[in-house]
């Protein structure tokens, strides 16, 4: 079966295509979304490896990133877990050019988040930001809700071309339904 891409959008363009202020908030922050679910989870974070390894990104990835669609990247998929509970899929594609020098950190990461070592560094820059309503047999969609039971409905998500220390990674981040609302505490 044919796996297809999702249709990414500006900010200005998913201002009409969210339906509930929840996802806005999530997927508008400007800040650290890793910072963000550690005091929201009062501590309680953890980030869980699903693999990193080489692999080839998906084609709208490729064309983000600047790479001819068969180059190989580093893939690295993680579930961010509050209280055990996963409420955020992270996809990160590392050309293999941004490994060199100072940002061979962004290897073998494992456990640890991504997110803190980016909003650490003052060079850091987002580039461009696009967001996405992922559906069923769309690209990211199987990856995201693998560890949920029976998930059919629709998953917000944002993806983040970052420069960091000069050199380029993508971050998809996909909010699953386990995501609370304002508010909202996870038991």
């Amino acid at each position: 079966m044919a796996t297809f891409e999702a249709h990414w959008l500006t900010e200005t363009q998913l201002r009409f295509q969210i339906d509930t202020l929840h996802a806005r908030e999530w997927m508008l922050d400007k800040g650290s979304l890793t910072q963000r679910l550690i005091d929201y989870c009062e501590g309680d974070f953890a980030v869980s490896l699903r693999r990193e390894e080489q692999d080839r990104p998906l084609r709208t990835e490729s064309v983000l990133l600047g790479l001819p669609e068969s180059k190989l990247a580093i893939i690295r998929e993680v579930d961010l877990l509050c209280r055990g509970v996963p409420l955020v899929f992270a996809r990160t594609v590392i050309p293999f050019s941004s490994l060199r020098g100072r940002t061979r950190s962004l290897a073998g990461l494992g456990a640890r988040p991504l997110g803190a070592m980016l909003f650490q560094d003052p060079t850091t820059r987002r580039e461009t930001v696009q967001y996405a309503s992922i559906r069923p047999g769309e690209g990211l969609y199987a990856g995201a809700t693998q560890s949920l039971p029976h998930c059919k409905e629709r998953l917000m998500a944002r993806r983040t071309l970052f420069c960091y220390r000069g050199r380029p990674l993508l971050v998809n981040e996909i909010f699953l339904p386990t995501l609370p609302e304002p508010g909202e505490k996870i038991s």
